[in-house]
């Protein structure tokens, strides 16, 4: 038998195939892949979202966090009558001349809730407590401190101006006015105007259901013992505590480890009971990230490559006719990407308008040298100098960031060199409606 030699070797058919050399980024795009901007994520999101929520009517004293689907009209005009600003005395501007005044004083008062009983004798003044409905024949009052009275008549400075400390019927608010417009999600301080404008019950969107999933081999529920290859998974009661400071119920759909049967079945859950559900954790394209390859070989994903850090990958996608938005499963990503992408959709769906955050160009406390390509969001903390610092550290598993930080750096995608002082988008938490 022949043996081949190394000098036959080169007969043999080559079976080795060329490893191509890393990238110096580690987050470089594969070769021919282009990720979706954020603003352009955002703004397929927004023509695709619609309210989803049914419509009830309710008592106006009970909307605190409601979204109007009605624009609501004032039954009763505010104030109803014109009354008096000021504790004091009134009278009608024409009676006096002008200088020092004098006038013959009515006997009695008009109080709040007790008004006077008919019209003032012309020349006359009359005591008026604030609050008090203007006696016919009054149209200016003079305050009590600037005025002495024996019993009899008062004196006074006269006014240069008639009408002076007084409130008109209807200057605040006209019978049949519009409160608020549709889309308006009703505050404390909005129930006062309602209740003051005799408007009893309002029209609203029914509060919008979130569902929430966690994904994951790894995970270990809050209250259990974790074993030794287990995290906590942080993320579910984060998106939850998120969901409900924004006004929204939720439905805990728990944890579900990485089998592709047991994620159906909780997506078909949430189908059931909520507008929306939200993931974390498998949205990416490796081997245990089953609801991305769920969500896009049974139900309808629309894209999931985001130029954003935090995140990246991101799933926007229906399941069975309910929207899902699939979030990374790292904690500051999975955060960061509800502010930025999940909580404009779930205003959306609730009736409110599409938000977009208010952010303030504050100088810089920190330098850093920023690649080109995606958009950057970096936990930030304002300083008492009015300068704002970022965390110690960009690591997306690194929960103390959150605790530490009240708002977001947002970088925009070109390269960029920042140095302190420099100017830099501060967007408060508060922006994302925290």
């Amino acid at each position: 038998m022949n043996r081949p030699g190394k000098a036959d070797q080169s007969s043999v058919p080559a079976t080795t195939t060329e490893v191509p050399a890393l990238p110096a980024d580690c987050f470089a795009l594969p070769p021919g892949v282009d990720w979706l901007p954020v603003a352009e994520a955002l703004r397929r999101l927004e023509q695709g979202t619609a309210p989803a929520a049914g419509v009830t009517t309710i008592n106006a004293a009970e909307a605190l966090g409601c979204v109007l689907a009605a624009s609501p009209r004032a039954a009763r005009a505010s104030p109803p009558q014109s009354n008096s600003a000021i504790d004091g005395y009134g009278f009608a501007f024409s009676s006096i001349d002008g200088g020092q005044s004098r006038l013959p004083l009515a006997p009695g008062r008009a109080a709040p809730g007790r008004p006077w009983p008919g019209p003032l004798a012309a020349g006359h003044a009359v005591k008026i407590l604030t609050g008090a409905i203007l006696p016919r024949g009054v149209d200016t009052v003079v305050l009590e401190e600037f005025s002495s009275s024996d019993g009899e008549f008062v004196a006074f400075e006269a006014p240069r101006r008639a009408g002076g400390n007084t409130r008109m019927a209807g200057e605040d608010i006209g019978e049949g006015d519009v409160l608020f417009t549709s889309g308006h999600r009703i505050r404390a301080n909005d129930i006062a105007t309602l209740v003051a404008a005799g408007v009893s019950r309002v029209t609203v969107y029914r509060r919008l259901k979130v569902a929430v999933l966690s994904t994951g081999d790894e995970l270990c529920r809050p209250s259990g013992q974790p074993a030794t290859y287990q995290i906590f998974d942080a993320n579910r009661p984060m998106l939850m505590s998120l969901i409900a400071r924004w006004g929204f119920t939720t439905l805990d759909l728990g944890c579900s480890p990485d089998r592709s049967s047991e994620i159906r079945q909780r997506l078909d859950q949430g189908t059931l009971e909520a507008d929306m559900i939200i993931t974390s954790g498998g949205a990416s394209s490796g081997d245990e990230d089953h609801v991305s390859r769920l969500l896009s070989s049974e139900g309808r994903l629309d894209f999931w490559r985001i130029a954003v850090k935090p995140g990246r990958p991101l799933a926007a996608a229906r399941w069975k006719g309910v929207p899902v938005l699939g979030l990374p499963g790292n904690p500051i990503a999975a955060f960061v990407c509800a502010l930025v992408f999940a909580r404009p959709i779930l205003c959306r769906l609730a009736g409110e308008p599409w938000p977009n955050p208010v952010g303030y160009a504050l100088p810089a406390a920190f330098g850093k040298s920023k690649k080109a390509g995606r958009r950057e969001y970096l936990r930030a903390r304002l300083q008492e100098n009015g300068s704002v610092d970022v965390f110690r550290s960009e690591g997306s598993g690194l929960t103390t960031g959150l605790a530490w930080s009240d708002g977001l750096v947002e970088l925009a995608e070109p390269a960029m060199t920042i140095e302190p002082g420099d100017p830099v988008r501060y967007l408060p938490y508060g922006s994302f409606g925290l």
